[in-house]
């Protein structure tokens, strides 16, 4: 017997029936490709600044309209020490450059292209910002953090998440 717990508001568009309708839980459908995912991520984060890895979650969480996912990590992002100032600015961070080191800067321009990638890939401009930046290892890290939380931001839209409910263990 299949459990689904989670259900999600109704779109603009949506019917009452669509509203009730029970979302996945998937840590329990498919607890191996869950672990899986989790390890990838604990993996990418491994040896980054817990400040940068919270802009760049914020700013994918943005780009993608994961609210779950952006209350997440606003939330990680201050327990890190991070500001109210810059968490504001990082849907505008172009616009606001000042808030944020060019190190960051990089990173996030490459958030960007990255979550974006089917709007033209990733630019060897932004490539070879973000490669000035961090060396290899970092940069890979930093490349495998951008796919996790792209991930995480779409298994919580497609599995129906709530913001304001962090359902993380421990």
């Amino acid at each position: 017997m299949t459990t689904h717990t989670t259900t999600t508001p109704a779109l603009a568009t949506g019917t009452a029936a669509e509203a009730t309708r029970p979302r996945l839980n998937l840590a329990k459908a498919a607890p191996k490709v869950f672990r899986a995912l989790v390890g990838f991520d604990a993996a990418a984060r491994e040896g980054l600044d817990p400040s940068l890895v919270e802009l760049i979650q914020v700013r994918a969480s943005h780009l993608n309209h994961c609210a779950y996912c952006l209350h997440m990590h606003t939330n990680d992002a201050r327990k890190a020490g991070e500001s109210e100032d810059r968490l504001h600015m990082t849907a505008v961070w172009r616009e606001a450059r000042h808030f944020f080191t060019p190190r960051e800067q990089a990173a996030l321009a490459l958030t960007d292209a990255v979550t974006r990638v089917a709007d033209g890939g990733v630019p060897d401009t932004v490539y070879a910002e973000a490669a000035a930046h961090f060396d290899d290892q970092e940069l890979g890290h930093v490349l495998a953090l951008i796919l996790t939380i792209n991930t995480w931001n779409r298994v919580a839209l497609a599995t129906g998440k709530v913001a304001g409910t962090d359902e993380r263990v421990g």
